[in-house]
């Protein structure tokens, strides 16, 4: 395991590097704890506080968990690769993007931007972001 240092880093790397971006986190889900959160603005503690456990619901909350095992054996696949990969999630002022890793499939890069960015280049870049982020863990 990395240093959080290290962590941290590769946050802020990943907050400069992506459009508009003005927040983002490291999640693992298994275990609900948030690993690393930068913010270049302030968000009210209660949000940041909830960020680990709105993401740990989003990919493996019972619903979820749900479609993905009938997507699986539907296809007859067995393993443990999860079927969802990515939510991107639209508010009043934000783009949320919650991205889980290719390499730790129980962490979850979050990234929150202006709504006024472009979306594609919002998850472009996301997508780059996250083999940096991996690679410090």
């Amino acid at each position: 395991m990395s240093t959080s240092s290290e962590l941290d880093t590769a946050i802020t790397k990943a907050i400069a590097s992506i459009p508009e971006c003005i927040a983002a986190g490291y999640v693992d889900v298994g275990s609900g704890f948030l690993l690393s959160i930068k913010t270049v603005d302030s968000h009210p503690q209660g949000v940041i506080d909830l960020v680990a456990a709105a993401t740990a619901d989003l990919f493996q909350g019972a619903n979820v968990a749900t479609v993905e095992a009938i997507w699986k054996r539907s296809r007859g696949i067995d393993t443990p690769h999860h079927y969802f990969q990515e939510f991107i999630v639209n508010s009043d002022n934000m783009i949320h993007v919650f991205m889980r890793g290719k390499k730790y499939q129980d962490y979850v890069g979050v990234f929150v931007c202006r709504n006024t960015a472009n979306i594609g280049m919002v998850l472009a870049k996301s997508r780059m972001a996250m083999p940096l982020i991996e690679s410090v863990v």
